[in-house]
């Protein structure tokens, strides 16, 4: 577990620029005030701000740079003009440097995941990472990965997934044992394609400190029904996007409704206390943040609209991956499963026992 946790800021990424991001900060120092934090970009911009903030003034440093990459930006672009010099890439590369133990971004998702993959290195046995991302639930809360990061997946990349997922359930979620599932179109052993039905098998016989439960469905995510749901970046992010944006349809049915009438508004006042906890349950910056794994380091990747309240939930999310060491968990756990392969190998290819 690491004692001293100094995070990195992309401060030029997201749709509200540097003043969301400092802010953000700001909310996440009063609840872990043992935190610094080392923002890159406009010092012209972020200066001003953090001496608006004397506490996180005092817990902070900044690297100038007025390079930044655009959310409407291709991977290429981003490379071509903020390779080395851009305020994300530098965040990221604070990380492999070893000044930071997390690197937290708002900016453009496809630009993040390259640049990286390109510094820090994909973990041994992984070859694509995989963004996970933290689902409120019926009950409590669950990891859901990919979100993003791949638009397909093979069989060996849901089973990386499914050990990945696991280690952040139990460093985020505090599961001792988490139970896994592989996202389908049906319970059914029957059902799906060749891929997931081969990465089912595989979890199955795997000997890991996780339960593996099977499939599970669409609707099983908000349920809760295991802690860890896996599945391929395609599917994931349609997913997300349909929650986040069904959300938000039933905020503003519940707020049209009680503008109806006299008698709606009335009741509403009287149940405001109700409302207010519905509200807080169903704001998506609640649990703003997916974190990319399989990386050799921490990287988080907020929301690009996401509000200071937004921010700060993804700072938490990147201190808490960074001060239980999911990168330890998750390598001892990968190795533990090519040992296991190693020994399957080498038993497939021992010659049968002569019975001469």
């Amino acid at each position: 577990m690491a004692s001293s946790i100094t995070i990195a800021l992309d401060a030029m990424g997201g749709d509200l620029g540097c003043e969301a991001v400092v802010n953000g900060a700001g909310i996440a120092r009063v609840r872990q005030p043992d935190v610094h934090y080392e923002f890159h970009g406009d010092e012209g911009q972020l200066q001003p701000l953090l001496d608006a903030d004397a506490a996180l003034k005092a817990v902070s440093t900044i690297h100038h740079t007025d390079v930044s990459v655009d959310m409407e930006d291709k991977p290429s672009q981003a490379l071509r003009k903020g390779r080395k010099t851009s305020s994300m890439w530098l965040a990221i590369d604070a990380v492999k440097q070893g000044r930071a133990q997390a690197a937290v971004s708002c900016g453009n998702t496809g630009a993040l995941t390259v640049m990286a993959r390109m510094i820090l290195r994909t973990m041994p046995g992984i070859s694509r990472p995989a963004l996970a991302a933290i689902w409120p639930t019926m009950r409590g809360e669950s990891i859901v990965l990919d979100v993003g990061a791949n638009v397909v997946a093979e069989e060996d990349a849901l089973v990386k997934f499914a050990i990945m997922g696991e280690a952040m359930a139990r460093t985020a979620l505090g599961q001792p044992k988490p139970t896994v599932g592989l996202l389908n179109i049906g319970a059914e052993e029957m059902k799906g394609n060749e891929e997931i039905k081969a990465a089912a098998e595989t979890l199955r016989e795997a000997d890991l400190d996780f339960e593996f439960t099977g499939f599970v469905e669409g609707d099983d995510i908000s349920k809760g029904t295991v802690d860890v749901v896996v599945t391929d970046g395609f599917t994931g992010n349609i997913a997300l996007k349909t929650a986040e944006g069904t959300a938000r349809l039933i905020g503003d049915y519940l707020s049209n409704a009680m503008r109806r009438s006299f008698a709606s508004r009335l009741g509403y006042l009287l149940a405001r206390g109700a409302f207010n906890v519905l509200r807080q349950r169903m704001d998506p910056s609640r649990v703003n943040g997916g974190v990319f794994l399989g990386l050799n380091g921490v990287v988080v990747k907020s929301h690009g609209s996401a509000t200071a309240e937004g921010i700060a939930a993804a700072l938490d999310l990147a201190i808490d991956m960074a001060r239980n060491d999911i990168i330890t968990k998750i390598a001892t756990d990968l190795h533990q499963v090519e040992e296991e392969e190693n020994a399957a190998d080498v038993e497939a290819t021992e010659p049968e026992p002569s019975t001469v």
